[in-house]
């Protein structure tokens, strides 16, 4: 079989630097056009800057065995090369004077140079696709691991079981069996052969289906479930062996809010955890805060102000209470609640905190990596997000971190996973999200 050749564009490096080791054993070429626009992102202080630099450090590395220009070997049996275009563009790519059009170009003069092998562009962006495709290059998207948000791991599923197998899950102690294959932290609907208003909720312990907990009904910080699926997200806040939780709903499902009530209950009525540590990834970062008056917390607060407003929500702060100054810098005054940028939280080692990761829609799959792997002993990591409000233009709704990690962790016993469909925020915000 011949090998192929695949041309990468740059918001491919900069969404995952090792994705010239993902092609197995073909050519791997990346125009030394993609080179200068990396170097355009090397100073950013964001992912997109660390990115840029690890690439950079990943191609002088390969320098060492031998001239990029010529090809140098990878680890998998493939060859990376840097090209550039050795004629004149043609007038039409020319004219403007356009990056995109000189990456093109290689892609076009790849094909040319090479007509026994298929070339393949590879870019994140859908109008350049559009146009490689109008200049007949076959162009694609860089997915490794595309899921369809249609196609996305629920969390729970329904089955029909008999009403004592029902009765016998609401006595203290029962558990249940059913006949389907499930994931461990499974949740289901047991429903009654014969009669389908007799119901019960449980979750799937990796051998049987046991109770909610019963802390459940009680709520969090005076926050109850208002639906089932909000049960069952508070069943996986609240259970201590679970390490890892992802949480997938629109807006106004109480994604944030029950994540925030839980880890409150669990820093001070529980005294499980040492402090409940707050998070989201500020996008945009880099050029715009510069800008904003004030220091960095002041800077940061346009972004992080959802979170506030949640914690203040549950402080349950009456208007005199705001007036005298109260607010979530109490929680912060006293270290139980810690509110802080993502960014802040790379390189770090965090023991024996309940982390809440909101937004993690607009991380990619290598970011999301990043900040679980800074999970220590004793910590708890809540991710969650709505794939369909996405900022980062380097991810989509199918291959962004936190629908990564849902795929990834579905059969691991320390994770669990809930989609939120149903909207409590209000009547119309509920409305709004269905009908607009």
């Amino acid at each position: 079989m011949a090998r192929k050749n695949f041309v990468l564009d740059t918001n491919v490096l900069l969404h995952d630097p090792r994705s010239i080791y993902s092609f197995g054993d073909n050519t791997v070429i990346i125009p030394i056009y993609v080179i200068e626009e990396l170097d355009q992102f090397k100073k950013d202080m964001s992912e997109l800057g660390r990115n840029a630099r690890q690439i950079a450090r990943y191609l002088d590395a390969h320098r060492v065995e031998g001239t990029l220009a010529e090809g140098v070997p990878l680890p998998n049996g493939g060859m990376l090369r840097v090209s550039f275009v050795e004629r004149d563009l043609p007038k039409s790519m020319a004219d403007g004077g356009l990056m995109d059009n000189r990456i093109l170009a290689v892609a076009i003069e790849t094909r040319q140079r090479d007509p026994q092998s298929q070339t393949v562009f590879i870019t994140k962006d859908t109008n350049l696709r559009i146009r490689a495709d109008a200049l007949g290059l076959l162009a694609e998207d860089y997915e490794p691991e595309r899921v369809e948000i249609s196609e996305l791991y629920s969390g729970f599923s329904e089955h029909t079981v008999t009403a004592d197998a029902i009765n016998l899950l609401y006595k203290p102690g029962g558990e249940v069996t059913v006949d389907a294959r499930l994931s461990p932290n499974e949740f289901v609907l047991l429903k009654d052969a014969a009669n389908g208003s007799h119901t019960a909720m449980g979750r799937f312990d990796g051998r049987r289906v046991v109770p909610l907990n019963r802390q459940v009904k009680d709520g969090s910080w005076g926050i109850r479930p208002r639906n089932m699926e909000q049960g069952f997200l508070l069943d996986l806040l609240l259970n201590d062996e679970i390490k890892l939780v992802t949480i997938v709903g629109k807006a106004g499902t109480g994604k944030t809010l029950l994540a925030i009530a839980a880890g409150l209950q669990k820093v001070t009525e529980d005294a499980a955890y040492q402090k409940l540590l707050v998070s989201r990834p500020i996008f945009p970062l880099g050029k715009d805060i510069g800008y904003l008056p004030g220091d960095v917390e002041q800077k940061l607060n346009p972004w992080m102000q959802p979170i506030f407003d949640n914690v203040e929500y549950l402080l349950n702060l009456s208007r005199s209470d705001k007036k005298a100054g109260r607010g979530y810098h109490e929680l912060m005054d006293l270290g139980i609640v810690e509110i802080e940028p993502l960014t802040y939280i790379r390189g770090r080692s965090i023991p024996n905190q309940y982390i809440i990761v909101d937004e993690a829609q607009n991380l990619t799959p290598h970011e999301v990596k990043t900040i679980i792997t800074r999970v220590g002993d004793g910590t708890k990591i809540v991710l969650t997000g709505d794939p369909f409000q996405i900022d980062n233009p380097y991810v989509d709704s199918t291959n962004n971190g936190l629908v990564h990690v849902v795929n990834r962790f579905r059969g691991e016993k320390i994770a669990g996973h809930i989609t939120m469909n149903k909207g409590e925020r209000s009547q119309l915000a509920e409305l709004a999200t269905n009908l607009l």
